[in-house]
């Protein structure tokens, strides 16, 4: 395959997002959407109707949270290549159902955990010989209160765990190059409930590896608006023989106006020069190149899985009061 026909099941924020990215990847047309106007492409009232056109090698999947799994598995069922957006889904039966139609179905699938191709988590990686045997580790990601009232309209199918953390969860695995055995979390209901939206203010999860090591995994969405980013995001691992930290509130810039003072993000995505780039159009990117080439994705789907799975054990631990071994 030299040219890729792309798909996009979901036109909000990230579908727009992935448009960009496509639109400047020469190899990639953007041939068909569901259910909003993006670009050219031909728009489907639906994603059966767009898997069922015959116009499409490959669909990103940008719905919310809770929508990801009946599509994956169509599209999988209609040999069609998959990118999701994270999380891979919010429960253990349709990640499990996803995973069997995917491999069955032999496509191309990968969750869009863009953070590995952070340059400093990367680099982290590539590190952790140095620190040795992780031992503890520290994942913050906060956001601003913009987000669930006001950016995404879905904020109560959904969870600051879901919605953040599974990209920690994701990362640290990684770094540690474990998995996960038992957690315990605890969940904070206040704030938003107040204001009209049923979800956790803030949600700390406890989790313990197959190796022994530990982690916080912390995740909020309540910050003022007046925060100088919308996304407060840290980590660090603590090795046997060393430290890695990873701070991400700025990223070497400051702007200043009489409308306040933030720090403008870029590590994630930034245009340059007209262009997309940064660790999301890297990662884009990198399923496309592994759809052309028929190379495994750096993220299974098995490990996608994994993710959802401590969700999921996480959300029980929040309701009843009791670790949960996976």
């Amino acid at each position: 395959m030299s040219r890729l026909r792309m798909g996009i099941v979901g036109t909000g924020i990230m579908g727009r997002g992935h448009a960009e990215v496509f639109a400047a990847h020469p190899a990639v047309e953007l041939t068909a959407v569901s259910r909003k106007p993006l670009g050219d492409a031909t728009v489907y009232a639906g994603y059966r109707d767009l898997l069922a056109s015959g116009t499409v090698d490959a669909i990103s999947i940008t719905t919310p949270d809770h929508l990801h799994a009946d599509v994956m598995v169509a599209a999988a069922e209609a040999g069609v290549h998959i990118l999701v957006e994270k999380p891979f889904t919010t429960t253990v039966a349709d990640a499990d159902r996803a995973v069997a139609a995917i491999r069955q179905a032999g496509v191309t699938a990968m969750c869009l955990f863009n953070h590995r191709w952070v340059p400093a988590y990367a680099q982290a990686k590539e590190k952790m010989p140095l620190i040795g045997e992780p031992v503890v580790g520290y994942a913050r990601k906060d956001d601003t209160i913009h987000v669930p009232t006001e950016m995404i309209g879905w904020a109560d199918r959904t969870t600051c765990g879901w919605f953040l953390s599974s990209h920690d969860i994701d990362l640290l695995a990684w770094l540690y190059d474990d998995h996960v055995v038992d957690v315990f979390a605890t969940a904070r209901y206040g704030k938003l409930r107040g204001m009209g939206v049923d979800t956790p203010d803030a949600m700390q999860i406890q989790a313990r590896f197959s190796r022994g090591a530990v982690a916080t995994f912390e995740s909020a969405w309540i910050y003022p608006n007046t925060f100088p980013t919308m996304v407060d995001s840290y980590v660090t691992v603590v090795g046997e023989d060393g430290v890695i930290q990873l701070d991400r509130q700025k990223e070497n810039i400051q702007l200043a106006t009489t409308q306040g003072y933030a720090y403008p993000r870029n590590m994630l995505q930034r245009v340059v020069h007209g262009v997309p780039a940064g660790a999301y159009r890297d990662a884009i990117h990198h399923f496309v190149d592994c759809v052309l080439t028929g190379a495994e994705p750096l993220i299974s789907v098995e490990s996608s899985r994994h993710v959802t799975a401590v969700l999921a054990a996480a959300h029980e631990s929040a309701r009843t009061g009791a670790p949960v071994r996976l």
